[in-house]
């Protein structure tokens, strides 16, 4: 079994907690799914968000769906001029028998626009 990363990100409507805990909740659920993981394929979760979002750890949101023996991290993300507002991203470290080109990584909403090369 490698250990594999996938990324992933969304793009919240407004900073709030139960907004941020739906969103990001669903951004895990589909990087699960999509790449036929359960919580025991997860090594570790990093999470960034945005400096304009203040209301929650995204990282709240994990163990909100049961995830509650990984080891999880928020940092902000970099506040660069013109990046795109709102947005939650991550990076999971996972457990799996797929090839590197077979992975799934998320992107739900807006944020699809950030790594076209990548986002399914």
């Amino acid at each position: 079994m490698a250990v594999r990363a996938v990324r992933g990100a969304v793009q919240l409507e407004r900073d709030e907690a139960g907004h941020m805990d739906e969103q990001v909740g669903a951004l895990l659920t589909a990087i699960l799914e999509r790449n036929g993981l359960t919580a025991d394929d997860l090594i570790s979760i990093w999470f960034t968000a945005t400096p304009d979002l203040h209301s929650d750890f995204p990282a709240a949101a994990a163990r909100k769906l049961g995830i509650v023996d990984v080891p999880l991290i928020c940092a902000q993300e970099l506040d660069i001029e013109g990046a795109m507002p709102r947005v939650v991203r991550v990076l999971a470290h996972i457990e799996s028998d797929k090839p590197r080109a077979g992975i799934a990584h998320v992107y739900l909403g807006a944020a699809g626009a950030l790594r076209k090369d990548i986002a399914q």
